[in-house]
């Protein structure tokens, strides 16, 4: 096998031949859509992923007050996908041309990537739960819904996430592949369990679970919302479809080819032509689900009325600081939406 990579690619791509054929090659079109369409893809996506949730933060650090378990998911959350987004230019770089930034570098972005990868899904798994007590068991949240049970649990995650990415930081390393430098996932020759069981860690971690506890959460929040007289019920339960909708169609996809690539891994899937559509198709549902950090920041804090009305009273105090006027409506007095815990509260705000 000829195995190649992109950098922070999940996977190993392995391209078959056989004795008698030539070894597969990627073909222009594959190295067109690296070189060009990704560098612009990954930088876009920096910028935007940037300036989102460098706002949440912004706004959760100076207007907010972090009292609850709510107010530290969407901080670890905004934090998480800035650490997913690091990589990036590198790896934008790095689409275009080759690795040039050493083995170490090599290995510390597979870190950095990994983590916010696993952490992004983890925050907004714990999220959905906390909406589930939050509506669900409105006389049990006052209790659990803590802050310092929030970060209790944040530590706990973290932890995780990163004991989850060790084996792509050991097994990632530069080398030169047909005169190209190039930071590869090396497994040991001739034995695939550590590639396997990290792609089916990534499945099982990165989707299975997540979305199974969402669908379930929600469905739960669902049920209790019908019950509700609440003039933003509709709303509410239409964020939920979003949250749902947007994370299976921007993650699944990602995970199908990988679970497909590690069929390839263990030879069930073993032709050439399918080993370069499985290459090709990583890259394009890698990349396409880097998008889903951008949305973030607009599904999980900006939608919520508190948080909202929290950014709209920072840019109007900019507003005011730039253009000094004499005398003004207090930001505070003009957009405070406070969120009540109960089971029929205002859960558009919530959600």
């Amino acid at each position: 096998m000829n195995p190649t990579s992109q950098f922070l690619g999940t996977t190993e791509y392995d391209y078959g031949y056989d004795e008698d054929t030539a070894p597969c090659n990627e073909g222009n079109s594959f190295h067109r859509f690296k070189s060009l369409f990704l560098p612009i893809l990954y930088c876009l996506v920096f910028v935007i992923c940037l300036l989102g949730n460098s706002l949440v933060l912004w706004v959760l650090l100076t207007r907010k007050r972090l009292t609850t378990m709510t107010d530290i998911c969407l901080l670890n959350l905004a934090a998480s996908d800035l650490l997913f987004i690091v990589p990036l230019p590198f790896q934008a770089h790095y689409a275009s041309d080759q690795w040039v930034f050493g083995n170490t570098m090599c290995k510390i972005m597979a870190g950095i990537y990994y983590i916010g990868f696993y952490s992004s899904i983890f925050f907004i798994t714990f999220m959905s739960i906390d909406r589930y007590i939050a509506i669900v068991h409105a006389a049990y949240a006052v209790r659990v819904r803590t802050a310092s049970f929030g970060i209790i649990i944040s530590l706990i995650l973290w932890l995780v996430a990163g004991l989850a990415s060790v084996p792509n930081i050991m097994f990632n390393q530069q080398l030169e592949i047909e005169q190209s430098l190039q930071c590869v996932s090396t497994y040991p020759p001739g034995d695939n369990t550590w590639k396997i069981a990290s792609q089916f860690s990534a499945n099982i971690l990165g989707l299975l679970i997540p979305l199974s506890i969402l669908i379930c959460c929600y469905t739960q929040i669902l049920k209790n919302l019908q019950k509700c007289k609440n003039r933003n019920k509709t709303k509410a339960i239409k964020m939920i479809f979003i949250i749902i909708i947007v994370f299976f169609l921007f993650w699944t996809p990602f995970n199908i080819v990988l679970f497909l690539d590690s069929l390839q891994s263990l030879h069930i899937i073993n032709d050439c032509k399918t080993s370069y559509q499985i290459a090709l198709a990583l890259q394009l549902t890698e990349a396409i689900s880097f998008i889903h950090c951008c949305l973030n920041p607009v599904i999980y804090a900006f939608a919520g009325v508190t948080l909202k009305a929290h950014l709209i009273g920072l840019l109007q105090s900019c507003v005011r600081v730039l253009s000094r006027p004499a005398r003004g409506a207090g930001a505070g007095q003009l957009f405070s939406v406070p969120i009540q815990l109960s089971s029929c509260s205002d859960s558009a705000g919530f959600l």
